[in-house]
């Protein structure tokens, strides 16, 4: 019963980092349409219309900042917005890692050790996937230039 104890503890583990990996990159529109629909929710609009605010204002921010990858074309512009994006995707996985591993281990000390080596793994995959939507973007653009 132990080892099935053991077992169900790491798959969910493995899911949760699963999940922390996929969505990391959306850190930043979920905090930009969390603010306008808590707004909403407190302006009397009701839940389905603060819904509606946050999600319209969290897809115009993701759609704002890829369209400014695609369209910037000076390098340097293009990592200074993509660390826009990061930034709150590496205190996502800092405080995501953080939680996970004050149920696991007493160590304070080795709990924010993890804690950061969790956030730099989100960083990283969390860059490397917006830099990789700004390679798709400019296939081409760079020959020619």
């Amino acid at each position: 019963m132990i080892v099935l104890g053991f077992f169900t503890s790491f798959a969910a583990i493995a899911g949760l980092c699963w999940l922390v990996f996929n969505l990391a990159v959306f850190a930043l529109s979920f905090l930009v349409g969390l603010h306008p629909g808590i707004w909403a929710n407190g302006a009397g609009v009701g839940w389905f219309g603060a819904i509606l605010n946050g999600g319209f204002a969290a897809g115009l921010t993701l759609a704002i900042g890829q369209a400014l990858i695609m369209i910037e074309r000076p390098l340097w512009a293009r990592f200074v917005i993509a660390l826009i994006f990061v930034v709150p995707t590496v205190l996502a996985g800092f405080y995501a890692t953080l939680g996970t591993t004050r149920t696991m281990m007493p160590s304070e000390t080795w709990q924010m050790i993890f804690a950061v080596i969790g956030a730099g793994a989100v960083g990283v995959s969390a860059f490397l996937r917006i830099a990789g939507m700004a390679a798709d973007s400019s296939d081409g653009s760079a020959v020619g230039a």
